[in-house]
């Protein structure tokens, strides 16, 4: 009997394995876009993208994952939304042909191609970013990278920090370069549920 229980487990033991891979789907209340870029060379000016959704997959045996993250361009907010006596708002401009164009692109998209690990989590992604209706490639940087149990709802929840650096012109966002800067910041904060 001791016999065919240990056999049993040493075939299951790698079928177990092979059946690492977790799916995730993204949390839109605590996930986020977030960029920065040199204006006038006086100050880095921040915002972020309110509306990001998508999906990723972990598999921790394999060491390999895969990233889909949309981020609804329209959502654009930099905290400066008051018009007053003025034309418009700077959300208002960076929605327009000479930014963000959302009446034509109303999203931008992150597809991974690739996911290095370091022990047991994502370091790396690799993949394409498509904004403007133009995909480049973008490799993000995670920072920290946590899955655990949410304390309250007692779900099981996979998330982290990412950054990545961009020359908006390669999209073809040449509004005012070099007056307002080329390179752009990016960070996502990501949190997602387990499916």
């Amino acid at each position: 009997m001791k016999t065919k229980l240990i056999g049993a487990l040493a075939i299951a033991l790698p079928l177990a394995a092979m059946a690492a891979p977790e799916n995730y789907t993204i949390d839109p209340t605590h996930s986020y876009a977030y960029f920065e870029v040199d204006h006038l060379g006086v100050s880095n000016q921040r915002g972020r993208f309110d509306r990001t959704s998508g999906k990723f997959v972990l598999d921790r045996v394999a060491k390999s994952g895969s990233v889909e993250l949309n981020i609804e361009s329209a959502s654009v907010s930099t905290g400066d939304n008051l018009k007053g006596s003025r034309p418009r708002t700077l959300d208002d401009h960076l929605k327009t042909a000479d930014f963000f164009n959302v009446a034509e692109f109303p999203r931008m998209a992150f597809k991974s191609t690739g996911v290095k690990f370091s022990g047991d989590n994502p370091a790396e992604i690799v993949g394409n970013l498509t904004l403007l209706g133009v995909a480049k490639p973008v490799t993000m940087k995670v920072e920290r990278w946590v899955c655990k149990d949410n304390p309250m709802n007692k779900k099981p929840m996979c998330g982290g920090n990412a950054s990545a650096s961009l020359k908006r012109t390669d999209f073809g966002m040449k509004y005012a370069v070099p007056a307002i800067g080329d390179e752009i910041r990016l960070w996502f904060s990501v949190e997602g549920y387990k499916d």
